[in-house]
């Protein structure tokens, strides 16, 4: 009878500590993306698991989170989170901590995409993707300007700012100032927010890294010697130069040398808009490692199904077998070290000239700092960028700017500085 009851003890004690195969989710997401991973891989998988899936548009989709977590019915189970309001969402209180498929798997980890989802020790949140950012260059402009454009010696041109800068004031002068390092000194915010040690906010006062200060005069510098396009990320100039087709003020066809994107660009936004391109393109890191965008996953605290929401969340972020099929199938960069260098050499990129993109952005994820992203983030961003506007247009000194900048951050977020 002893025995009986320790073997029932043992078969109950296992069931609670292994992951559900069954079980109902809700799982809320803001694109399709990871709708299609469920529906081709998951369901497959485990297929005791049901899936309700529910899209939001991104610009809704924090609003109708924020509305559920509030009153605590009709929360999903499970939800994907956005780069730009991840760390809200990690830093309150809401999610269930996943620390424990970190340490079984934080061998295999890319760093970054669990700093990101880190919060006073503890992760609560995990992503299946990396989206290390690089700089894409036209191979042709780089045999013109700078006589190569085989990445390891163009890369030499760009190794720090200072090549940076030194790059592009050559390619002006070569160019006669037909052609520009950049089309928008936008193009530079992401790499500038890696570059920081330091994150915005220290013991609730504001930190203005030396990065920042950098970033103001790098941008004043190009904006007063014509070292970019004078046009606005993500406008009709910007999508104009990848083609070639970028005209100042005075209607004169500037050439564009590259563009700062991240691994996502190379798919969804140079080969959308520059076809014609295609092979006169390639990547290096460029003077700053840095990431743009990706998709982080959580989970409810209060979730019904703790053990089924965890087993979505491992298999979609961790699980080998998975990873590796998804990112042959599509060609995302994951976040699996593991995977990534078991596939890496199976890459070539036509539109950029026949180069293994996959190894160029395995080794620039590495070396990605996710350490000073905080849920303050995009508000305090936005306030620095219209100081900085301020400044590079000249409608203020540059300690004018930053004061500015330090009132408007106390007057909303009572951040002192």
């Amino acid at each position: 009878m002893k025995k009986i009851l320790f073997f029932t003890m043992v078969l109950l004690l296992t069931a609670s500590i292994l992951p559900a195969q069954s079980g109902r989710l809700t799982v809320w997401s803001f694109t399709d993306e990871l709708d299609y991973i469920i529906n081709n891989y998951f369901k497959h998988d485990r297929p005791n698991i049901q899936i309700n899936y529910s899209m939001t548009p991104t610009e809704q989709f924090p609003s109708r989170l924020d509305s559920v977590l509030a009153s605590g019915r009709g929360t999903p189970d499970v939800f994907a989170l956005e780069s730009a309001f991840v760390r809200k969402y990690v830093e309150s209180g809401h999610l269930l901590d996943l620390t424990d498929i970190y340490e079984a798997n934080k061998s295999k980890l890319i760093p970054y995409t669990v700093e990101v989802g880190t919060y006073n020790g503890r992760v609560y949140a995990l992503s299946w993707q990396a989206c290390p950012g690089a700089f894409f260059y036209r191979r042709s402009l780089a045999r013109q300007y700078l006589g190569t454009d085989d990445p390891a010696r163009v890369q030499a041109y760009f190794s720090d700012l200072n090549k940076f800068m030194e790059t592009a004031r050559l390619i002006k002068e070569k160019s006669n100032s037909s052609c520009v390092v950049i089309s928008s000194r936008g193009d530079l915010y992401n790499p500038f927010i890696y570059a920081r040690s330091q994150p915005w906010v220290v013991n609730n006062k504001l930190v203005i890294d030396p990065a920042i200060e950098r970033y103001m005069d790098i941008s004043k510098e190009i904006y007063d010697n014509g070292l970019d396009g004078r046009v606005g990320q993500w406008s009709e100039g910007w999508f104009a130069g990848m083609s070639g087709e970028l005209r100042n003020n005075r209607g004169q066809r500037l050439q564009v040398f590259g563009y700062f994107l991240p691994t996502w660009g190379l798919h969804y936004v140079l080969k959308l808009n520059a076809p014609d391109t295609s092979g006169d393109w390639a990547m290096i890191q460029g003077p700053i490692p840095y990431r743009w965008g990706g998709t982080w996953l959580a989970a409810w605290k209060d979730t019904s199904n703790p053990a089924a929401a965890r087993e979505l969340i491992r298999y979609i972020t961790t699980d080998e077998n998975f990873q590796e099929r998804y990112a042959l199938d599509t060609g995302d960069m994951i976040s699996n070290t593991t995977v990534i260098n078991k596939i890496k050499n199976s890459f070539r990129e036509p539109f950029l000239g026949g180069q293994n993109h996959y190894a160029v952005f395995a080794e620039m994820a590495q070396n990605v700092n996710g350490r000073t992203i905080q849920a303050t983030d995009d508000i305090i961003f936005s306030l620095f960028n219209e100081a900085l506007d301020s400044y590079v247009n000249g409608y203020m000194t540059k300690q004018q700017a930053l004061q500015d900048f330090r009132n408007n951050v106390l007057r909303q977020l009572r951040i002192n500085y």
